[in-house]
C-alpha cells in the first residue's frame, strides 16, 4: 500500500457569481504522506479552506484529479463521496457544527451509528472521556462553553478512527487558553489514532508544530517546506 494518502494533480476550483467566474484554486499539485501533519497557511482568500474541502470531497474540483486513500474523489458522485468519507475522514471546523437537539454523547455517537457500530455509545463515551468531557456527556451544546463544544467536535471527528483528519481553523473561535488546549488535544488524538492531519491555520505557533507547511497565495502554492 502506498504511503501517500492524499494526492492532488493540477486541482482547480472555479465558482460562478454575479461578477462572472472566479478562480479560487489555480492548479494545485500536492502529496500528503501517511501519518504526516501538514499545515496550510497563507493570507485570507488564498484558498486554504477551499483546498481542505477539496481534499475531503466536501467541495468538487472543477479541474484536475484528487485521490484519497487510493480512490479518485473526482470520479465519485455525492452519495459515493459521503459513503467514502464515513469512517475514513474526520473533519473539524472553526464553527463546531454540533446538532443542537442532541447531547454531547449523541453528537459523538452519530458517525459511529451511521457506520453501523454496535458499540457506538460506549465508544462515544470513551472519546468524550479522552477529551476530558466524560462528566458532560448528557449536556446539550448550548449548555457547553465554546472550548467544550470544540472538544465534543474533536471527539466526534476521531471516534470512527479515521485515516485522515482535516481541521479548518479549529481554534479560530476560541480564546488563547482554550485554543492551546484544543491544539494539544488535536495533536494528542492524532498521535493516539495514527491519523494523517491536515490543518488550516493562521497561527504561526500552530503551523510550527506541523511536520510540513504549505503556504498558499492567490490560489497557488507559494512555498512548501518542513516546519
Amino acid at each position: 500500500m502506498t504511503d501517500t494518502v492524499l494526492s492532488l494533480r493540477d486541482a482547480r476550483l472555479s465558482l460562478s457569481g454575479n461578477a462572472g467566474v472566479v478562480e479560487i484554486l489555480k492548479g494545485i499539485s500536492l502529496d500528503v504522506a501517511r501519518g504526516e501533519t501538514l499545515g496550510l497557511v497563507g493570507p485570507s482568500g488564498s484558498g486554504k479552506s477551499s483546498l481542505l474541502m477539496l481534499m475531503g470531497g466536501l467541495e468538487r474540483a472543477t479541474g484536475g484529479r484528487i485521490e484519497a486513500l487510493g480512490q479518485d474523489l473526482t470520479a465519485m458522485g455525492e452519495d459515493a463521496l459521503a459513503r467514502f468519507r464515513r469512517g475514513r475522514m474526520g473533519v473539524v471546523f472553526q464553527s463546531f457544527h454540533l446538532i443542537p437537539t442532541m447531547t454531547a454523547l449523541e453528537n459523538v455517537a452519530v458517525p459511529l451509528e451511521l457506520a453501523g457500530a454496535a458499540d457506538a455509545f460506549d465508544r462515544a463515551a470513551a472519546e468524550l472521556r479522552a477529551v476530558g468531557l466524560g462528566h458532560r456527556a448528557g449536556h446539550y451544546p448550548q449548555q457547553l462553553s465554546g472550548g467544550e463544544q470544540q472538544r465534543v467536535a474533536l471527539a466526534r471527528a476521531v471516534a470512527p478512527r479515521p485515516a485522515i483528519l482535516l481541521a479548518d481553523e479549529p481554534t479560530g473561535n476560541l480564546d488563547a487558553a482554550n485554543g492551546a488546549a484544543i491544539m494539544d488535544l488535536l495533536f494528542g488524538l492524532r498521535d493516539r489514532h495514527g491519523a494523517t492531519l491536515v490543518m488550516v491555520t493562521h497561527a504561526p505557533e500552530l503551523a510550527a508544530r506541523c511536520d510540513r507547511v504549505v503556504r498558499l497565495a492567490d490560489g497557488r502554492i507559494d512555498a512548501d517546506a518542513a516546519a
